[in-house]
């Protein structure tokens, strides 16, 4: 990641003080570049607001066990990976953690430290939750440093001043006033302002504007400067820069996203680098200033530890805690293993329809609602961009967005159009939209203008207090799809993706790209869809390819309630348009050609869940070919009874189980048009398992939206490319999404984002809890809590896949990320026999062991 020729002479410079062996320049070099290199690399990126997706808070350590990170992250960003001693001792009174299953972790960890009995850890865990924490060493700042020293609060004033200058340097359009250094870069723009800031000195740094006038020009100088002034021992570095990195989090992983993306595009960004010089900048400055005066030990940064015994049992706890869980889960999805096994190979009967929904946990209490509407539906779980990585550029709009998984790039740019428009239509069109967004940027700028701020607020005062009231009430306006703003209700049923390759055309603005997905392409993506989903034979007279999104107002986190597969989007466009490929007849004959063959009464339908309401949309009606449209109807009428069934079911987690059908629907209506509305849906919390099986294994089951379900049949998949996909992508991203809400609920003030009430958007990338402090990750509280009880448990990824052995170690072996992930205990791997009911736990690479009543054999 890192390649900074301009800092070869600046540690020439300190070696030649240090000495005059060149080797020990280039050692030093060396060195500093590591050490840096790897710090950046241990930070996490943070997607911005508008297209927020859950990102593994710990991505940067896969290399690290996780017994060593929770260590590395009490040192380092004094946090926890782990709930309180007092969490544990409540699940074991309470039964739901059983000696037994402490005694299996402790034969599970196989440590070779002396064994203990569950006896004596629970009575740790007795002492340990009443008595007072002991204060945990970790890696200072020279700013905790001074405040442990002289009880001040510097460290928390360098973090504000970064911030708000950080708000300002990286604003998207909230501030009416730019800064005037946004053409420098980060470290340069941040230098030059704070050569003119009194703020600091006010504030008690005398001379700070003085020894910031002194400090280098470029970034990667003040790094070397500050890591000889500083003086740790060479071995410390990547600790105390991750340290120093981990105390602006937020802003650090927003710069990590920074770096993402331009990787991603085959450029580079060193937005993180000129942010790690800013940090190291102010504790040089401190350092000058105070460091003569600190009376107490000598300022050592690295020479710290937080490993111990209280560490090391609750490390056990939780996978005991997690054994616990897995035995429950396990039961009820072997129940049904001797059925699974004993299905007659005699064919079924041709189904009316088969429904391909999204693998999110949400899709699982809609799709055994579905099913159990009609035993005439199959449903299928499967990534919920379709397999169509696409940027997607909404009408009248140069640049688009991708709606992929953050760990792919959008392959193709597919244009949003007007169908069957004329073009003075659709340039009328085009107008009405680019007056709405002008208008509105204008309105914008007049309400926060310093000159009519106080004349707005005298003319539009009463205005605004009626509408506070009636939103109050309940009595909002309709929420209204991104798409229709702008544009009049007779165009907004035809506004849709055109995957026809289009040339760029001039657009108010500026000319848009060449849009559109040729036929060759169209072919292959829909082959590779069809073969993902398990779906190349048996194809129902409809096949209902239904994305999701939510729906809310008032939401900064909105996106994240959205389809994470689709990049933080609606799963709508991507929908669309794999009907719409899925549906040509050039590329059905293609496919044809090469074995899969559609029947020609096939017709595959559109669709969108929306995951607030329970209501299922239908698109592109008007092009159902003669003779389905009592299909479509039939289906219709099934997805409204599911819909029903699913918010049922849903209600007592909203707290509105007592209510009828008809109320529990208003009801849902109205919680996702009020703008006061915290907790519009519970999103992906209980998050727990991730199974790759046939339908049949999970079908009569009540996984009760805890499950991500993905389509996967061994049998028609005999090269194991599908199976490499699935653990390459679907169970990476369903471990980023368990693995960041786990984090949110272990340490929700390091991982989190605190109490949604309070949130305030900053620069519209993120939120800060109240008016200052760090750029907050994570998941608010109220995603997490139900005000009394956890909705989400911080439970690891069960990862359960139906498969063979050697298939699965092939493709752990081909992937080094997926192989840390895996070795290393970020999520827990079971495979079932196909066709069968054993079930193998895998220890280690190649080590299978069967478990038998969930308890290991010998």
């Amino acid at each position: 990641m890192i390649t900074p020729e301009y800092l070869t002479s600046e540690l020439s410079d300190q070696a030649a003080g240090h000495s005059s062996d060149a080797s020990f320049q280039s050692a030093a070099r060396t060195e500093l570049l590591r050490a840096v290199d790897e710090a950046c690399s241990r930070i996490p990126p943070l997607w911005p607001l508008r297209r927020f997706v859950a990102v593994n808070p710990f991505v940067g350590l896969g290399d690290f066990h996780f017994d060593k990170a929770c260590a590395l992250i009490r040192k380092v960003g004094r946090g926890e990976l782990l709930m309180p001693a007092g969490f544990y001792l409540e699940q074991v009174e309470a039964g739901h953690v059983t000696p037994a299953d402490i005694e299996r972790a402790m034969h599970l960890r196989n440590s070779g430290e002396r064994p203990e009995s569950a006896s004596e850890l629970i009575d740790f865990l007795r002492r340990s939750a009443h008595a007072s924490p002991s204060p945990v060493a970790a890696i200072e700042t020279l700013a905790d440093a001074i405040d442990r020293e002289r009880g001040s609060e510097w460290a928390a004033f360098v973090v504000e001043e970064i911030s708000k200058w950080c708000a300002a340097y990286f604003d998207q359009g909230q501030s009416s006033w730019t800064m005037p250094w946004r053409h420098l870069s980060l470290y340069a723009a941040w230098k030059r302002a704070a050569e003119l800031d009194y703020n600091p000195e006010a504030a008690g740094i005398p001379g700070f504007r003085a020894a910031v006038a002194t400090l280098p020009d470029e970034p990667w100088e003040l790094i070397a400067l500050a890591v000889d002034e500083l003086d740790f021992s060479a071995g410390a570095r990547t600790d105390f820069l991750h340290r120093e990195l981990a105390t602006i989090g937020g802003w650090s992983a927003y710069a990590r996203f920074r770096v993402w993306e331009s990787d991603m595009r085959g450029e580079r960004d060193d937005a993180l680098i000129h942010l790690l010089a800013i940090r190291l900048a102010w504790d040089v400055a401190l350092n000058r200033v105070f460091r003569p005066k600190l009376t107490g030990r000598t300022f050592q940064p690295a020479q710290c530890a937080a490993e111990g015994s209280d560490l090391r049992i609750r490390v056990l706890m939780q996978l005991a805690y997690e054994l616990a869980d897995q035995r429950r889960l396990m039961r009820v999805l072997t129940s049904g293993s001797e059925n699974h096994a004993a299905a007659s190979p005699v064919p079924a009967p041709r189904k009316a329809a088969q429904a391909v929904f999204c693998i999110d946990v949400r899709s699982e209490v809609y799709r055994r609602a579905l099913e159990t509407v009609s035993r005439q539906v199959d449903t299928i779980g499967f990534a919920g961009f379709f397999g169509f990585p696409i940027e997607y550029v909404p009408l009248a709009h140069e640049h688009g967005e991708a709606h992929c998984p953050v760990l792919l790039s959008p392959g193709y740019r597919v244009r949003e159009t007007l169908k069957d428009a004329s073009v003075h239509e659709l340039l009328k069109v085009y107008d009405r939209r680019w007056l709405h967004k002008r208008t509105s940027v204008i309105w914008k700028a007049f309400k926060q203008s310093a000159v009519s701020c106080f004349s707005y607020v005298e003319v539009s005062g009463l205005l605004y207090g009626l509408k506070l009231l009636t939103d109050s009430l309940g009595l909002t306006r309709p929420v209204l799809h991104p798409a229709t703003a702008g544009v009049s209700p007779r165009h907004q049923e035809r506004i849709g993706p055109t995957v026809t390759r289009q040339r760029g055309r001039l657009v108010r603005g500026g000319a848009v790209r060449e849009t559109g997905i040729a036929l060759s392409e169209r072919v292959n993506l829909a082959q590779a869809a069809l073969k993902g989903m398990g779906l190349t034979c048996d194809f129902a007279r409809l096949v209902l390819l239904c994305g999701h999104a939510s729906q809310t107002v008032n939401n900064p986190y909105g996106s994240a309630l959205d389809c994470g597969a689709c990049g933080g989007h609606s799963g709508e466009a991507n929908a669309r348009i794999a009907a719409t490929i899925l549906n040509d007849r050039d590329v059905r004959a293609a496919l044809a050609a090469q074995g899969l063959r559609i029947p020609r009464d096939t017709w595959f339908v559109a669709g969108l869940h929306d995951t607030t309401t329970d209501e299922v949309r239908l698109f592109d009606l008007e092009s159902v070919p003669h003779g389905h449209e009592a299909d479509v109807a039939q289906l219709q009428s099934w997805l409204n009874l599911a819909s029903r069934l699913a918010r049922g079911e849903r209600a007592d987690l909203l707290g509105l189980g007592d209510l009828s059908s008809f109320d529990l629907s208003q009801a849902v209506e109205a919680r996702c048009r009020d703008w006061s509305q915290v907790r519009p849906e519970w999103g992906l919390a209980g998050n727990r398992a991730f199974i790759a099986a046939p339908r049949e294994r999970t079908r009569k089951l009540v996984l009760n939206g805890q499950a991500f379900l993905h389509e996967y049949s061994p049998e028609k998949d005999p090269g194991g490319a599908i199976l490499e996909l699935i653990m390459t992508a679907p169970l990476v991203v369903a471990s980023w999404i368990n693995l960041q809400y786990y984090a949110s609920t272990v340490d929700n003030r390091l991982f989190g984002s605190g109490n949604k009430t309070l949130h305030n958007v900053v620069a519209t990338l993120g939120v800060f809890e109240g008016n200052g402090g760090d750029l907050r990750t994570g998941l608010p509280w109220q995603s997490l809590h139900d005000g009394s009880r956890l909705v989400h448990e911080p439970l690891r990824l069960s990862a359960i896949i139906e498969a063979e052995e050697d298939a699965i170690e092939r493709v752990i072996a081909k992937h080094e990320s997926l192989r840390q992930l895996i070795n290393n205990q970020w999520l827990h791997l079971f495979r079932i026999v196909p066709g069968g009911a054993d079930v193998f736990r895998r220890r280690g690479p190649g080590n299978w062991v069967k478990e038998t009543n969930w308890r290991f054999e010998a």
